[in-house]
């Protein structure tokens, strides 16, 4: 029977992949999991997962060199996630494994977890009710509305075309800037950087992270921010000079922001960020809701159910170089 290894901690495995698709994995091969109770560093999962045709990892469990030259019998390293930037897919090919990526599942608990930040932010919710559990009476402050104020939304991507929608949905207006996109639908504007921060009164940052986009938002960008503007990050800590951030708050180009990642392991925001007075932040659970999970753990599901036949799956990355694939499904 075909083996395969499940990185996910107990915990991870209960809020990230779930007992659906634990059974559909279970009706594929013999699957063993991870029951630690933490992550398994690289040795450890070398030895975990000897004799396994499948890998599938969580998020935070790397694809070194040094695993895939370890597993002879590894046909395929799938990740339960979109972000691939700690497997070394090069290495990967250079022994014939395979490596998968899951599709977004989270696009609407992302942009619903934006609307839900700038609306917090712009009325002080969050600022509120942490001071009536203090017990103090907060001040009643005049707020402001989404409608009729500008989103500037920085990439414009899966996420980013939803959110838009609803911003507009909302009388919002919005703005837009991705150098890789020559166009946007009716009712958005294109525009460059600087005009975008400049004009926003929310600016969600939601750029795929890269070397390219490594501290987009530095203390040049932040100092370019409309004063008194909000800034939101559901996307990536790598995306943010955190001392830039913490500068451009403390001196009052800000107003406040909110984030859900940063630099933090795990992608969480950094404590030092996220106990700022003028932050609210969430530990990267932008897109954890049953709905999202479900999408990319099923994927997964589907996915082993095609590498097990040999067949190469919707969401690999390097298809051309996984010779073990033909292994399989003979």
């Amino acid at each position: 029977m075909t083996e395969v290894f499940l990185t996910h901690p107990d915990e991870a495995r209960r809020l990230y992949y779930g007992e659906k698709a634990l059974a559909g994995l279970n009706a594929l091969g013999h699957v063993r999991l991870n029951t630690t109770g933490r992550e398994l560093s690289t040795p450890e999962l070398i030895e975990a997962a000897r004799g396994c045709s499948l890998i599938i990892s969580y998020r935070q469990t790397p694809g070194e060199a040094a695993l895939f030259a370890s597993l002879p019998d590894l046909v395929a390293f799938s990740r339960c996630a979109i972000d691939i930037r700690n497997v070394n897919v090069a290495a990967a090919s250079e022994h014939g494994i395979l490596v998968t990526q899951a599709s977004a599942g989270f696009i609407t608990s992302v942009s619903e977890w934006v609307i839900g930040a700038m609306i917090n932010l712009c009325r002080d919710i969050s600022l509120n009710s942490e001071a009536y559990h203090g017990g103090h009476v907060p001040t009643a402050r005049l707020g402001s509305e989404l409608r009729g104020a500008t989103l500037g939304v920085i990439g414009y991507g899966q996420i980013s075309r939803y959110l838009c929608d609803l911003a507009l949905a909302l009388g919002m207006r919005v703005l837009v800037y991705d150098p890789y996109v020559n166009a946007v639908p009716e009712g958005l504007a294109r525009v460059d950087l600087a005009h975008l921060l400049a004009s926003a009164d929310h600016v969600v940052c939601l750029a795929v992270a890269t070397e390219e986009t490594e501290n987009l938002m530095n203390a040049k960008t932040f100092a370019m921010m409309k004063p008194g503007a909000f800034f939101i990050n559901p996307s990536r800590g790598n995306l943010v000079d955190e001392a830039a951030l913490l500068h451009a708050l403390d001196h009052g180009q800000l107003a406040a922001c909110a984030l859900d990642v940063g630099r933090a392991p795990d992608q969480m925001p950094t404590p030092q960020l996220a106990r700022h007075p003028r932050v609210i932040a969430t530990p990267h659970l932008a897109g954890l809701t049953p709905q999202a999970i479900e999408h990319q753990a099923l994927e997964t599901v589907a996915q082993a159910a095609e590498i097990l036949q040999g067949r190469t799956p919707v969401g690999a990355v390097n298809a051309t170089q996984a010779t073990r694939l033909g292994r399989l499904g003979n």
